[in-house]
């Protein structure tokens, strides 16, 4: 299977998420840091956040999860569109997923976000539309993607509205709902397979 981006963006993310290990003023630039965005109308932010990456196991899981799902939506949307569309889907992925978080925090100088979670996300998602009946490793649990997707959600709501622990879990609720979104808005046959898929269980 033939994904160039999902490729590029992994070795990107990971050359710059190691050199903003390094240089702390590389990751300030590019940290999602609403006042620079409000006052400075520095807006790369509200993607370049997703380059960069809190530690190495935040890196690990955002690019392993990248990996597997990222090679199959790329080439199922250059297959329906073209190989343009996958970029488009991740870069807005990022802007979108980050939005309802920026808009919350806006005037926040103490607020600040990074990773590619959200977008992450999206991809995930996607992925859920076509095969909800996948199996998936969770922490190298295998279990149906629709399984994984229904907890993901409801963990994700519950410690959005909890807080507490560093994770921008509202980014990955926004992500997930835009991967969701976008395959749909490209073509709205997506519905109905996945209707008739997750009416047909299969575990294979």
């Amino acid at each position: 299977m033939s994904s160039p981006f999902t490729y590029l963006l992994i070795a990107v993310t990971c050359v710059v998420t190691f050199v903003a290990f390094r240089k702390p003023s590389l990751a300030g630039r590019l940290i999602l840091w609403p006042p620079a965005i409000d006052r400075h109308r520095q807006y790369d932010r509200l993607v370049t956040y997703g380059f960069i990456h809190a530690d190495f196991w935040h890196l690990l899981f955002n690019m392993v999860t990248l990996f597997f799902f990222g090679q199959q939506i790329e080439a199922w949307m250059a297959e329906q569109k073209g190989p343009w569309v996958f970029p488009l889907f991740y870069f807005s992925a990022l802007v979108v997923s980050i939005l309802p978080t920026y808009l919350k925090h806006q005037k926040d100088p103490n607020y600040r976000s990074l990773g590619a979670s959200g977008a992450v996300s999206a991809v995930l998602f996607a992925f859920i539309m076509l095969a909800p009946w996948a199996r998936i490793g969770v922490f190298f649990v295998p279990m149906p993607a629709i399984v994984f997707a229904v907890l993901y959600i409801a963990y994700s709501i519950w410690m959005d509205h909890r807080g507490g622990d560093n994770i921008n879990h509202g980014a990955h609720l926004a992500g997930a709902a835009y991967g969701v979104l976008f395959l749909v808005a490209m073509d709205t046959r997506v519905i109905n397979h996945f209707l008739t898929q997750l009416a047909n269980p299969s575990f294979g």
